[in-house]
């Protein structure tokens, strides 16, 4: 009777560890700021323990809003993009990912405040079919963050930097090739009337 249990945690052990490996892993950026009216893409990749067959993939995005509401189906792919045909979402999402490069992101156009909430991913590769659920949670602003025009006012003022001292070095070399140029010029006069002169 010992032994028999014994045997049995151990099986349910092994199918335990074995389910676990093979579980689908599902990887999301976590959150997303989008600017009101502009498009944000909602990052989602994955790892399967089975061959990536594009054929039997599946992909399907949910959304949640932020205030109580219920689940709402936002986009399907299994061979070719299934966007919605009705509800908030509609005419709004396009497929942004590659299943053969293991990336089931897509891309809300022109988001609205609406749009603010939690987007699950699922993605499920036969017989790879459990595992995680990647979430995104996505907050639309009026205006960018305050980093975010930081990082953008740094990148704009580095480039103008950048090209004066291109253009710096670029007046520099002209320069002293042309003073140079005059003086071999002179040196060539002063030669010339040394010879005269016997």
């Amino acid at each position: 009777m010992g032994a028999n249990r014994l045997q049995l945690l151990l099986v349910l052990l092994l199918l335990g560890l074995a389910s676990s490996v093979r579980a689908m892993r599902v990887y999301t950026s976590g959150e997303v700021e989008a600017v009101n009216g502009t498009d944000a893409r909602l990052k989602c990749t994955f790892k399967s323990s089975h061959t990536i067959q594009p054929s039997s993939v599946t992909v399907t995005w949910t959304f949640r809003p932020l205030s109580s509401g219920d689940e709402e189906s936002v986009f399907y792919y299994h061979t070719r993009p299934y966007p919605p045909t009705e509800g908030r979402f509609q005419n709004k999402v396009v497929w942004a990912g590659d299943i053969t490069g293991r990336d089931a992101s897509i891309t809300v156009r022109q988001v609205k405040f609406i749009y603010n909430g939690t987007f699950t991913c699922q993605v499920k590769n036969p017989p790879d079919v459990h595992g995680n659920l990647g979430t995104v949670r996505l907050k639309v602003v009026t205006t960018a963050s305050m980093s975010d025009i930081v990082i953008l006012a740094c990148a704009v003022v580095g480039s103008i930097v950048l090209v004066m001292i291109v253009l710096g070095v670029l007046v520099w070399t002209r320069t002293c090739r042309l003073g140079r140029g005059r003086g071999d010029e002179g040196a060539v006069h002063r030669d010339e009337k040394d010879i005269s002169m016997w």
